[in-house]
């Protein structure tokens, strides 16, 4: 049975884009359930509508008036998530740092893809951050998404080499191929129920063992 994934974002949707180009081709056995946004408009939004996916925007700012308003916003975009039926969650460019009441609601089933090989250079701004440092290798982590900000059990990686004339701009464009090819493949690997958590690491099992599993 296809994965049921829901995917957030806040700008022009270009992981999605990958996601979705993927799941068209056969690579990753999933649906799009809905694709959310905390942006009214964001470019991602009008992305989905074009192949049929239902989208929603939830404004941050209803939820003002609320004692906790980040986990009160994060209560309510996981009861939507959940009226679509969705089982995994898929951070694509969303700025937001997910509370723990997200958290809890998609236990190890919410993704995200960071543009850099973490640990290194957590956060906002890691391409910038990894020029600064005067790092020699980047790239890209998919990881399961805890309460620390890019600090959850890594799934998969990839690297990019920095060279010496890169920019923030030039490395940017670089890592985000990879982006697009590698969170499929995790996608794909969730769908096919082959990531294990065994303390902080994640298992890939291969498909004997994951067949035998179920």
């Amino acid at each position: 049975m296809a994965l049921a994934l829901g995917v957030l974002i806040s700008g022009r949707g270009s992981n999605l884009v990958a996601i979705l180009d993927a799941i068209e081709l056969g690579k990753v056995d999933a649906i799009v359930k809905v694709v959310a946004s905390n942006k009214a408009n964001a470019a991602g939004l009008q992305r989905a509508k074009e192949r049929g996916i239902p989208t929603e925007y939830l404004d941050p700012k209803s939820f003002a008036q609320e004692p906790n308003p980040r986990e009160a916003y994060d209560v309510a975009m996981g009861v939507l998530l959940q009226k679509y039926g969705v089982e995994c969650v898929a951070l694509a460019g969303y700025m937001r740092i997910v509370t723990p009441a997200l958290i809890r609601m998609f236990p190890w089933k919410i993704f995200n893809i960071h543009p850099s090989l973490l640990p290194a250079f957590p956060g906002l701004d890691a391409q910038r951050q990894a020029l600064e440092w005067g790092a020699k290798v980047s790239g890209c982590t998919v990881h399961l998404v805890t309460e620390g900000v890019d600090e959850g059990p890594i799934i998969m990686q990839t690297a990019v080499p920095i060279i010496e004339e890169d920019t923030v701009e030039s490395l940017s464009a670089r890592i985000l191929e990879q982006e697009h090819r590698l969170y499929p493949q995790a996608i794909q690997l969730m769908a096919q129920r082959r990531l294990t958590l065994e303390g902080r690491r994640v298992r890939i099992l291969s498909q004997k063992e994951s067949i035998q599993g179920k």
